[in-house]
């Protein structure tokens, strides 16, 4: 990438129709994450990914794979917006005697890029885990409730009893402040700087690095398809290098829970139970998931940010006249 600058808006532009075309592309795989993360040894509904994927397409049809998904359709531009701004913004600034970034530089202005971002992500990721993870919870009450009915003649009707109230993004954004304010909307926050920061001052030098392998020299851009690769080893080795972060995060903003499954009052309360109860691999849960969300993701992001479709209609606007 060129540390050439563009217009504010037009990064922010950029970022939003990064965030949208990436979002649509991927979210049933991001679901199955959130469901994969979520479920805990004893009350397992899916044995992977595709095995998530199918049950959800037969239990809840084509577009259950999209719960949650007007949620992060909404909020997606705002954060990828901030998130590619920011870090633009953060090297300019680090660079502005002219020097060349160093590595430590490049960390920083990604560790200031995952600080500002979640000002959204966070309140986006607590409503979208409890949209995506709904059905899970659903499926395993009426699974629990057909096991007795064929265990005790009492209970005779049970499965038929328990019937699934889809609740909104919106009804959920009213409780939690009617409940909590607005705090209720952060809960996670911690997790969510604990995830947030690691993953941007991996990711960004990282793609920086690699995307300079690809220019044939500092004021021209790489090719898209360089872009496009560098942003999908980027984004998939930060996926997978903060995973345990991620699974804590979605455990701790998870607000319902499947029968006899385990509460949390913090990040350490969190962590000790997942180690003592399910193992150190249950905090790789659902990591090739999020691997194949954020690999095509960023992919596809550093590519139209930085094609710069956002100039080009920019560009078209009638030019003002002194």
């Amino acid at each position: 990438m060129a540390d050439k600058q563009i217009s504010l808006p037009a990064k922010l532009i950029n970022g939003g129709i990064a965030g949208l075309i990436g979002v649509t592309c991927v979210f049933p795989i991001d679901l199955a994450k959130t469901r994969l993360q979520n479920q805990q040894n004893g009350q397992r509904m899916y044995t992977s990914m595709s095995d998530c994927l199918i049950k959800t397409i037969r239990s809840e049809g084509y577009f259950g794979m999209y719960r949650g998904a007007a949620v992060n359709l909404t909020l997606v531009t705002p954060e990828k917006a901030i998130k590619l701004a920011a870090n633009d913004f953060f090297r300019y600034h680090l660079s502005k005697d002219g020097k060349k970034l160093t590595l430590l530089k490049e960390m920083l202005a990604g560790c200031g890029a995952g600080t500002c971002q979640v000002i959204v992500t966070t309140p986006m990721e607590m409503l979208k885990i409890q949209l995506q993870d709904a059905g899970r919870i659903a499926a395993q009450k009426k699974l629990m409730a057909a096991q007795a009915q064929l265990s005790s003649t009492t209970s005779a009707g049970a499965a038929e009893s328990v019937v699934e109230t889809r609740t909104t993004a919106t009804q959920i954004t009213r409780e939690l402040l009617r409940s909590k304010g607005i705090a209720g909307l952060y809960k996670g926050l911690g997790a969510t700087l604990l995830r947030d920061v690691p993953f941007s001052i991996v990711y960004f030098p990282l793609f920086a690095n690699l995307n300079k392998l690809g220019q044939k020299s500092p004021d021209v851009k790489a090719p898209f398809y360089v872009s496009f690769l560098s942003g999908c080893l980027a984004g998939s080795t930060a996926a997978v290098a903060v995973n345990p972060c991620d699974v804590i995060k979605t455990r701790l903003q998870s607000l319902k829970r499947g029968v006899n499954e385990d509460t949390y009052s913090g990040i350490l309360d969190c962590t000790r139970k997942i180690w003592q109860k399910e193992g150190p691999l249950a905090f790789l849960k659902g990591a090739y998931c999020r691997a194949l969300v954020i690999a095509p993701l960023f992919g596809i992001a550093q590519v139209v940010y930085f094609i710069g479709i956002a100039e080009f209609f920019l560009d078209m606007l009638p030019k003002r006249r002194d």
